[in-house]
């Protein structure tokens, strides 16, 4: 189990209640789909898309908000597993687009996000196709219809 801190730094994420608790939830059921995942402080930013977009430039030389962005603590940081920020404006947006609730984007985020932090990437299909696996059967533990059975796009532009 990892231990979750969630911080809420933009006011329009008090639309939705029980933000710790769902986190949690996420990263128990991503968890028991990898089996021996790396321990540790998952820290889970949910801000504006302002603040993501600066991130997105910093870190990745990329302009303009993300939906999600997962950053793996540096080698040697105790306990701690890393950090996920995530950006209201874009999840609500890509949540209405897709016709589904913003909670149950928010999960599928999460679950991404912390693939991510335990190492899993999608820049290859193969890549691609082992993590969306993992995150189906982690959001159906979760009782969350599959994202990609929604969304027949390209794995680019699904998830960052």
């Amino acid at each position: 189990m990892n231990a979750v801190d969630v911080i809420v730094e933009d006011d329009s994420w008090d639309a939705l209640k029980g933000k710790t608790r769902q986190v949690q939830s996420c990263l128990d059921a991503a968890l028991a789909e990898i089996g021996d995942g790396h321990p540790g402080v998952v820290a889970v930013l949910l801000t504006g898309d302002a603040p993501v977009a600066e991130l997105n430039a910093r870190f990745r030389g990329k302009s303009g908000p993300t939906n999600v962005l997962s950053f793996p603590a540096v080698e040697g940081a105790e306990n701690q597993l890393g950090d996920i920020a995530l950006a209201w404006g874009v999840v609500e947006q890509e949540a209405l687009a897709k016709g589904i609730s913003v909670e149950n984007h928010l999960s599928h985020l999460i679950v991404h996000g912390f693939l991510h932090l335990q190492g899993y990437d999608h820049l290859t299909d193969a890549e691609a196709d082992e993590m969306e696996g993992i995150e189906r059967r982690a959001l159906a533990r979760l009782g969350i219809a599959d994202p990609y059975a929604l969304d027949e796009t390209t794995h680019e532009g699904t998830l960052e």
